[in-house]
């Protein structure tokens, strides 16, 4: 009985701090963290730090510990071990009171750029709803980096798609990518009725853009259609005529438009 009890209030004196260390077990500490360090059976050992610059902690009778890089959990496992020349069986709980590493980073031109705090456990989706306005963005070619290295995920069929089975968690650290949509516009000049600029979308065509603008004005000359497409360090000409499109029906002059692509519809008296 006497033992059931003892260990009752063991319990009650660590649950909070089992449960914040629990609640931040894949947190990973960075420089400027808070901790709290308990060391059951030897409070004096006990202690709230602050991470200093060059990462490590400075413990009574232990010393400087290099903290930033761990997790609560490791850290703990290893005050444990340096802990046993001074306490016969220590018990070490690490919980982060205090957390100023945790930031994400947005560049590339398309959203908002710079550090964002994360608050607590966020997930891609979630983030990139909160950033703002994203009707800049190029989803298409946004990617998340980790560590230098990529990570797998189509921000696209995450975001506008709505598929969440591709959403992941943020870490602190990570970096994200989001450029500006200027690659993903086709521009469409010359005699039609709204000239402009619209977005590409898989499978548009020439004669969808040029609908789009309002369709050709009087003065269009529509045997006489030019789409420039860049081609590496060269401009690619390519001759429409879609005149024979939309009275003969000629299909083959519907041609596929890409990203970046400039259509130019002639403009002439006669």
């Amino acid at each position: 009985m006497k033992r059931l009890i003892l260990f009752f209030l063991v319990f009650l004196c660590f649950a909070p701090t089992l449960w914040a260390q629990g609640g931040v077990s894949d947190y990973v500490i960075g420089d400027g963290d808070s901790l709290a360090i308990s060391v059951w059976g030897a409070p004096e050992l006990s202690s709230t730090v602050t991470v200093r610059p060059d990462g490590k902690i400075t413990l009574p009778a232990a010393g400087d510990i290099v903290a930033s890089g761990y997790t609560p959990t490791q850290l703990s496992e290893k005050l444990t071990k340096e802990l046993t020349a001074f306490v016969k069986t220590p018990i070490v709980t690490v919980s982060v009171t205090g957390i100023t590493n945790n930031k994400v980073y947005v560049f590339g031109g398309g959203a908002a750029s710079g550090a964002f705090d994360l608050p607590g456990r966020t997930t891609l989706l979630k983030f990139l709803a909160k950033l703002g306005n994203l009707q800049r963005a190029d989803l298409e070619r946004a990617y998340l980096l980790r560590d230098g290295k990529k990570i797998d995920v189509d921000f696209y069929d995450l975001f506008v798609g709505g598929d969440i089975a591709l959403d992941v968690e943020l870490r602190p650290e990570d970096m994200i990518y989001i450029p500006d949509n200027e690659l993903m516009k086709i521009y469409v000049m010359g005699a039609v009725e709204k000239p402009q600029y619209i977005f590409y979308r898989e499978g548009i065509r020439i004669l969808d853009a040029i609908l789009e603008s309002g369709g050709f004005t009087k003065f269009a000359r529509e045997n006489r259609v030019m789409v420039l497409r860049k081609d590496g360090n060269n401009m690619q000409e390519i001759r429409v005529n879609a005149k024979d499109l939309m009275s003969q029906g000629d299909l083959k002059q519907n041609i596929e438009l890409r990203r970046g692509d400039l259509v130019i519809v002639s403009e002439g008296i006669f």
